[in-house]
């Protein structure tokens, strides 16, 4: 793979929605659920199986989609009866998650599958020195991915905690003391593509609505419940996640009931009791740990021998998350609940615990609780998210930005 680093950086905001064009409906379509035959596409999209025909055309000669005679049924006559899939080996897109202290870099096809995937330590430097370094990363990391070599890059998608400026691709980070930093041009010079940026809780409720397997279709409502270093929530409603001007809402002061002190001065604020470093400290003020260092990881092995006091701590923490859930289901009343986040799928007996909290504090039925579909590596779906949402939105379009 060639990595470019002398051309004009491209920023452009995610489409944190489900396609309206009809390139895109085709497009998305053959990408997430093919292959597909065009008249699959047709009854799919609702397109008629002309414009279906006219947008496969378009697609094929771009090369964002290929077909697959191999896989046309026995008896069948005409091209429209060719499946349809996207050309997973020709092209790839990079995700970037900027945590507080990892940052994931992931290369994944057309389709949102990841093909290859690299954890670095997110440098704790000024803003600028700390930018330098993940778009050093990133570039090292695509040039050696075995992946990427007979891959264009497309597009690179960027998620990140905080407040972002999806227009000019800059980001305020208080945990990691950022202040409108460049993040869009600093990883665009360094990876020579566009570059998409975006809250990491927006765009993992995107990668839900997008790009997950099974997704429910694009009606009612859904909450996206995220939980580990810190929490956040997303909503979308029919077929589009709610993406504010201003930046995300925040619930880590919302009350979960317990004692712990957050530096806001306020006891039981839901993010200081149940965030990644809560947790551990509760650990080892309850013993888990004795003399070996502590770690989460360490934590869910205890629990997962049956060691009482690791399941307590984290039954504690899926109790609040429990009560949590319950607030924003009663004040938002949304039709579906998504829980995601390393807090709901590092130690799953504690499910338990987070339904028990969840029924007995709920005043309002929710219809479907359920949890991410892409269990642990939901930050690297949703870096991945804000990169293809563009593709998916207008792929003609997104694809005439790389040229």
């Amino acid at each position: 793979m060639t990595i470019a680093i002398d051309r004009p950086v491209h920023v452009v905001p995610p489409r944190f929605y489900r396609p309206e064009l009809p390139a895109g409906l085709v497009f998305r379509t053959a990408a997430v659920h093919g292959p597909l035959g065009r008249d699959q596409v047709a009854a799919a999209t609702g397109l008629s199986i002309a414009t279906v025909n006219r947008q496969a055309a378009a697609l094929l000669a771009t090369g964002l989609l290929r077909e697959r005679a191999d896989l046309t049924v026995s008896g069948a006559v005409g091209r429209p009866r060719i499946p349809l899939e996207a050309n997973q080996d020709r092209f790839a897109v990079a995700g970037i998650h900027i945590g507080a202290a990892t940052t994931t870099l992931v290369l994944s096809d057309l389709r949102g599958t990841i093909l290859d995937g690299a954890r670095v330590q997110t440098p704790q430097l000024d803003q600028e020195q700390a930018l330098r370094g993940i778009a050093s990363s990133a570039t090292d990391f695509l040039r050696r991915s075995t992946a990427a070599r007979h891959r264009k890059l497309l597009w690179a998608g960027v998620a990140l905690g905080g407040r972002v400026d999806a227009r000019t691709g800059s980001a305020d980070h208080a945990r990691l003391r950022w202040v409108n930093a460049p993040v869009a041009t600093s990883i665009g010079l360094g990876v020579g593509v566009p570059v998409s940026v975006s809250p990491h809780v927006e765009a993992m409720a995107a990668a839900e609505l997008l790009a997950a397997p099974g997704a429910r279709p694009a009606t009612g409502s859904s909450l996206f419940f995220y939980a580990r270093e810190t929490v956040g929530l997303a909503l979308t409603i029919d077929g589009r996640v709610h993406t504010p001007k201003s930046g995300p809402g925040s619930i880590a002061h919302l009350p979960s009931g317990s004692d712990v002190l957050c530096e806001c001065g306020r006891r039981g604020c839901l993010e200081a009791t149940v965030s990644d470093r809560a947790t551990l400290e509760a650990a080892v003020g309850a013993g888990v740990f004795g003399t070996a260092r502590p770690t989460l990881s360490g934590l869910y092995a205890e629990a997962n021998r049956g060691t009482a006091a690791a399941v307590e701590v984290l039954s504690r923490r899926a109790t609040a998350l429990g009560r949590g859930a319950a607030l924003l289901n009663d004040l938002l009343n949304p039709d579906q609940i998504i829980v995601a986040g390393q807090a709901f799928t590092g130690y799953p007996p504690a499910m338990r615990e987070f339904g028990a909290a969840f029924c007995r504090e709920a005043s309002l039925a929710v219809n479907d609780v359920i949890t991410s579909r892409f269990g642990g590596l939901v930050q690297e779906h949703a870096a991945t998210a804000a990169a293809l949402s563009v593709l998916y939105a207008d792929p003609l379009g997104a694809l005439r930005r790389t040229a």
